[in-house]
């Protein structure tokens, strides 16, 4: 009876210290796996619309999604991160707007056993990452290129407001200045500067640049929130400079159909971010059930919105 006892003593000690092991990523709530998801700031629309593919999909994935908002700053990123390690989430998803500051965290938490992935932006260490979702930004930049191109008559000043933050702003300029500079048309490109993200700083670099550059044919916005800022700027300077714009949101096709917003705002790249949103989340799933995901970089075609298909 005595060597019983002791097995069995010895069998819930083993038990017991196995526990920890465990239980480090493995959040349940309600009988589904809870993932902490990080968007990169709820006042753009379109992260707002990866949030709402977020959550359409988890829930039929069986996954608890709690969501935070990046602010677009990779100290506030950093932290939700390092929180969700805390709360040992079965797995953490954020776009990287700021790929240096949240590495570290991201670092951590693989450390610490929580599998990580990233969509709209990334990370240059791939190794820290189980899989990305977004768009082919690249891709974007060059229809964006296009468009330019079309619209704009040879030897035309061309505009571009960027934002140097975010790798999917870099990659959509680097798309865009690909096709501009090979084109046989010799456009002259005007930096009309850096907008980070904010509209009304949109609409003053818009506004600087219009002064300097009154007969500027044509400006591609790396974002929306940009294109509307250029618009104000340009409607206020009477100005006749064609916007292209980037994202897809609902007020791009709203302003493109409108009678008036679109004599300017003629073209947009639009994304799908209610597909990133889903893609992620059906990622996630079948990573926490297998250990694998389809592929380790998804990227979702981006298209050219105008008049002729902007109506719902």
């Amino acid at each position: 009876m005595k060597t019983l006892k002791t097995a069995m003593l010895f069998g819930v000690v083993l038990l017991m210290a196995a526990v920890p092991v465990f239980a480090r990523g493995n959040n349940q709530s309600g009988g589904k796996d809870t993932v902490g998801y990080i968007v990169g700031s709820r006042e753009h629309v379109f992260y707002t619309l990866i949030e709402k593919g977020i959550n359409d999909t988890a829930s039929g994935q069986n996954i608890d999604a709690k969501v935070m908002d990046g602010d677009l700053d990779g100290n506030t990123t950093s932290n939700h991160i390092s929180n969700f390690v805390a709360q040992n989430m079965k797995a953490i998803a954020l776009s990287a707007n700021d790929p240096g500051g949240t590495t570290p965290a991201i670092r951590d938490a693989n450390a610490k056993g929580i599998p990580v992935f990233t969509f709209d932006c990334t990370i240059d260490d791939a190794g820290l990452i189980e899989c990305f979702v977004g768009t082919d930004n690249v891709e974007g930049g060059r229809l964006g290129g296009r468009e330019t191109v079309r619209l704009a008559s040879p030897g035309a000043k061309v505009g571009l407001i960027n934002f140097d933050n975010p790798q999917s702003c870099l990659d959509r300029r680097k798309g865009w200045e690909e096709i501009v500079k090979a084109s046989d048309k010799n456009l002259r490109i005007i930096e009309v500067g850096n907008y980070t993200g904010d509209a009304s700083k949109a609409e003053q670099l818009m506004t600087d640049a219009l002064t300097q550059n009154p007969d500027m044919e044509v400006v591609f916005c790396v974002g929306d929130p940009a294109a509307a800022g250029a618009l104000a700027a340009i409607k206020t300077a009477g100005a006749k400079t064609k916007i292209i714009g980037f994202d897809g949101n609902p007020e791009a096709k709203a302003a493109i159909l409108d009678s008036v917003n679109g004599q300017y705002w003629v073209s947009e790249i639009s994304q799908n971010p209610q597909e990133i949103g889903k893609q992620i989340t059906e990622q996630i799933r079948k990573y926490l059930d297998t250990g694998k995901v389809d592929q380790s970089v998804i990227m979702i075609a981006p298209y050219i919105i105008t008049k002729e298909n902007a109506a719902p």
